[in-house]
C-alpha cells in the first residue's frame, strides 16, 4: 500500500475561527515582569543581576510549566470532563500513538465488544501509511484527532514555525482522510512551549491531555496499569493508553489488550459510561465558552 502524503495545509473552520487569543493571566504577569527589569536596570544599571536574575528564573519556571502536561499555565488544557458530563457519570478513554496496523484492529475489536467508543490521537505520519485503518476507526464510530505529523521527541523545544508545520500537515491530512476536522490537539508526551498555544487557537485546536494515565509505553504489569487508571476512577476523567508504542507484558502481548477489558468491566460496574470526548460539549459550544468550561 502506497503510504498518502499530506495534502495542503487546511485554514480553520469558520465555525471555530476567533479573533483574539486570549493571553494567560501567568504569560502577561511575566511581560510585566520583563518590562520591570529592563526599567529597574535602566534606573540603576548596579541591579542589572538582580533583574537578569528574575528574568532567568520566570523562564526556567515556564520551561517546567511547558514539562507538565496538566497545566493550564501556559494556555487552555482540557483535563477533565466538564462538570455535566461528569454529573451524568461520562468519562473517556483515549487512546495515543496509532495507528498500528496489528495492535490497533484488536482494540477496536474489543471496544466493538464492550460497546464503547474512544478517542484516537493519532500520529499523521503512521495514519498515513495506514490509511484504511484510519477509516475503519471513524467507520467504528469512534473519534480521530491531532497527534501531531512525527510525533517528534523534541516538539516542547520547537519554535512556532516548527511547530506550525506538525500542526498543520497532520490536521491537513486527517482532515483530508476521514472528512471530519479535529477539534482537538495532544502534545507528543503532553510537553510543549508557549508557542503552542497561540497557534492552537489560529487553527480552532483545544489541547487535550488527561485526568489519569497508564503509563503503557513504559509498564508491562497489567495489574499496575490497571491500578493507575482505576485508582479513584469517577465521572469526568479522561484516561490515557496508547495503541501505539505500548509495552508488552513478560508473555510478550501488548499490555493494553489486558487492561482493556478489566478497565472497561470496572467502570461499567461502577455505572460509568464511556464517551469520545468531542461528545462531552454541546457541538454548537463556540471555542471561548468551551475553553471558560474546562476545570484546571
Amino acid at each position: 500500500m502506497t503510504p498518502l502524503q499530506p495534502s495542503p495545509s487546511l485554514p480553520p473552520s469558520p465555525a471555530l475561527r476567533v479573533t483574539t487569543w486570549p493571553v494567560p493571566v501567568f504569560l502577561l504577569l511575566s511581560a510585566g515582569l520583563h518590562l520591570l527589569a529592563l526599567l529597574a536596570v535602566l534606573r540603576s544599571p548596579s541591579d542589572w543581576p538582580w533583574a537578569l536574575g528574575a528574568v532567568v528564573l520566570n523562564h526556567l519556571a515556564i520551561t517546567l510549566l511547558g514539562l507538565w502536561p496538566r497545566s493550564t499555565w501556559l494556555g487552555d488544557n482540557i483535563t477533565r470532563l466538564p462538570a455535566e458530563a461528569a454529573a451524568r457519570g461520562e468519562i473517556a478513554l483515549t487512546l495515543d500513538d496509532g495507528p498500528d496496523p496489528v495492535l490497533t484492529p484488536q482494540v477496536l475489536d474489543q471496544l466493538d465488544a464492550a460497546g464503547v467508543k474512544a478517542t484516537f490521537f493519532v500520529i499523521a505520519e503512521r495514519a498515513a501509511a495506514h490509511p484504511a485503518l484510519l477509516r475503519e476507526i471513524v467507520r467504528r464510530g469512534h473519534s480521530v484527532q491531532n497527534h501531531s505529523w512525527r510525533h517528534p521527541h523534541a516538539f516542547s523545544v520547537f519554535g512556532p514555525r516548527r511547530i506550525a508545520r506538525e500542526l498543520q500537515q497532520a490536521q491537513a491530512f486527517l482532515h483530508g482522510a476521514t472528512s471530519e476536522r479535529p477539534t482537538l490537539f495532544r502534545a507528543p508526551a503532553g510537553l510543549r512551549n508557549v508557542f503552542l498555544d497561540p497557534l492552537l487557537h489560529r487553527m480552532g485546536l483545544r489541547l487535550a491531555s488527561w485526568t489519569r494515565r497508564g503509563f503503557d509505553t513504559r509498564d508491562g504489569d497489567t495489574q499496575r496499569v490497571l491500578a493507575r487508571l482505576t485508582r479513584g476512577l469517577r465521572g469526568g476523567d479522561i484516561l490515557l493508553l496508547h495503541d501505539g508504542h505500548c509495552a508488552s507484558t513478560p508473555e510478550g502481548r501488548p499490555v493494553v489488550l489486558d487492561v482493556l477489558p478489566l478497565l472497561i468491566a470496572q467502570a461499567q460496574q461502577a455505572g460509568l459510561r464511556f464517551v469520545r470526548l468531542t461528545d462531552a460539549w454541546p457541538a454548537q459550544t463556540a471555542v471561548a465558552t468551551i475553553n471558560a468550561s474546562v476545570t484546571p
